[in-house]
């Protein structure tokens, strides 16, 4: 059996006296579909910047592709084959998507800061550019500013600047929040036609979106794992819909 693409073991990120995760263990298979759910306030975020570096964990450990990462930087981990979007939009407005997806595929390069580089892609990282804008539906985009696209093809953007690296894991981070139905849709087309030995993290609240989207769901709550298993089962378990139905009628 080959070794998990992801595992987290007992990883705890406190801030002070707050545990923003607390005691959570995942293991997540190679080409894996993998949602984290859960309220505002689960934990789900902090998870990710744990598990990419952004915030390493407080204590527990942190395995990618066999190696333990705890410790490492993101940009180590971002060479090693990590990939991610973000909440809100990280993109360069006054630049064009070409431009954008240079910078994302130069970024984890060796080279980035070298004055003596050619500015100029190869061949190859040219059809690594646009092969990701054609999954993320942008192969007519490539010349416009990104402050000229649309929200939604802002976010899908960046979906193509996280895939143009070609990364082992990519963790997107509520990719269809604060879209329109017609571009939710785009983005579950987008993510349906990821490559299949690409593994993927997926954080999203939209339940009837995320739940047709992947293989296996990890409920988060008030920073702890809450439930683990298939989407018919998540979408049946009893303490799941407690910790959503309880969330909505506290905002009622």
């Amino acid at each position: 059996m080959s070794q998990p693409a992801l595992v987290l073991e007992n990883v705890v990120v406190a801030f002070g006296a707050l545990k923003a995760v607390d005691d959570v263990s995942i293991s997540v298979k190679g080409g894996e579909r993998r949602a984290i759910i859960g309220p505002n306030g689960a934990g789900k975020t902090t998870l990710f910047n744990a598990i990419t570096g952004v915030n390493p964990p407080t204590s527990g450990r942190i395995i990618f592709e066999g190696a333990t990462v705890t410790t490492k930087p993101a940009h180590l981990r971002a060479r090693m084959g990590m990939s991610r979007t973000f909440q809100i939009t990280n993109l360069f407005p006054r630049l064009t998507v070409a431009e954008n997806m240079q910078l994302a595929l130069r970024g984890t390069g060796p080279g980035k800061f070298s004055l003596f580089g050619s500015a100029r892609l190869s061949a190859e990282e040219e059809e690594r550019v646009m092969s990701a804008l054609a999954i993320s539906r942008l192969g007519e985009r490539n010349s416009v500013e990104v402050h000229e696209l649309s929200y939604g093809e802002q976010r899908q953007l960046e979906m193509a600047m996280a895939l143009v690296t070609r990364p082992k894991l990519l963790l997107l981070d509520e990719p269809a929040a604060g879209l329109s139905p017609s571009e939710r849709i785009i983005v579950s087309d987008i993510i349906r036609a990821l490559p299949r030995d690409l593994t993927m993290v997926l954080i999203e609240h939209d339940m009837d979106l995320v739940l047709r989207l992947v293989d296996y769901v990890t409920c988060l709550n008030n920073g702890q794992l809450l439930a683990e298993g298939t989407p018919e089962s998540i979408s049946a378990n009893q303490r799941v819909q407690d910790v959503y139905l309880g969330k909505a009628r506290d905002h009622a």
